[in-house]
């Protein structure tokens, strides 16, 4: 029997520098997810798989992302808001 994985893609270096400009929205979320994947996964190296197979996150490249969870601030529940030029807020991210 094939292994099949619905709604996934194989990792791709492609996605990791994608062009044009990113909604702030988007790229809020796309850190807030990135978060909570390496929180419960709890191996950072699961970013870049989880960054290749998520189709909205691939348009966030991979280095923007690993750079605003760097600034995490630690104790506490935070979430990401303001697009790239935001910053880490006090409190559960609106969108989960």
């Amino acid at each position: 029997m094939p292994r099949e994985r619905p709604f996934l893609t194989e990792p791709s270096p492609q996605g990791e520098a994608p062009a044009g400009a990113v909604p702030d929205a988007l790229y809020d979320l796309a850190v807030n997810r990135a978060w909570r994947v390496v929180r419960s996964v709890g191996r950072p190296d699961a970013l870049a798989a989880w960054h290749a197979r998520t189709r909205f996150a691939r348009r966030v490249p991979l280095d923007a992302v690993r750079a605003a969870l760097s600034t995490y601030p630690g104790a506490g529940e935070w979430h990401w808001a303001g697009g790239p030029a935001g910053g880490w807020v006090p409190g559960r991210a609106p969108v989960p």
